[in-house]
């Protein structure tokens, strides 16, 4: 199984594929950082957010997607710009065919870390240890999407039960 986590962001968008393979621990496969110019316009933005990450979707064939949910941000044009971002990036997920499951940041800090609180420092040092990483990874949207992917090889099985839920409940 090969999971695509994302962490959405207009300015810096965090993605990484891991790859597990039945009992045994989980390894990066890829994993990258998707920076966008501020320079640019909004929509030449989100064009090349959307472009970077199909590529990367058809170069590493994950599976499924994991994606961090939006928090709400003190700065209504932060929160706004990356909802923006997060909605090609699910069209993308989306045109190629991925199943994606949304993972709110505390639930993904709380699997990874035993608390839904965490620091950045903390949760870049618990992916470190679960992925077997040399180094703590860098730069943290890039440790966020880890986590993410992360946190849905954990959870899968109830996520994937409350998908069905859903489905079911709108027929």
């Amino acid at each position: 199984m090969r999971i695509l986590g994302i962490d959405p962001g207009l300015d810096r968008t965090g993605w990484a594929v891991l790859e597990k393979n039945g009992a045994a621990a989980p390894v990066l496969a890829a994993s990258g950082l998707i920076h966008t110019s501020s320079k640019l316009a909004l929509e030449k933005r989100l064009a090349a957010i959307f472009d970077e990450l199909a590529g990367h979707i058809a170069r590493h064939a994950p599976d499924e997607a994991a994606i961090e949910e939006v928090f709400f941000s003190k700065r209504a044009d932060t929160q706004a710009n990356t909802t923006h971002a997060r909605g090609v990036i699910l069209l993308a997920c989306e045109k190629a065919g991925l199943p994606i499951y949304p993972y709110n940041p505390r639930t993904i800090k709380k699997t990874i870390s035993g608390s839904g609180s965490a620091e950045k420092k903390q949760m870049q040092r618990m992916v470190q240890l679960t992925l077997k990483l040399a180094s703590v990874p860098e730069p943290d949207d890039v440790a966020d999407a880890m986590a993410a992917a992360l946190c849905h090889l954990r959870l899968a099985p109830v996520a994937k039960a409350i998908a069905k839920a859903r489905q079911r409940a709108a027929c």
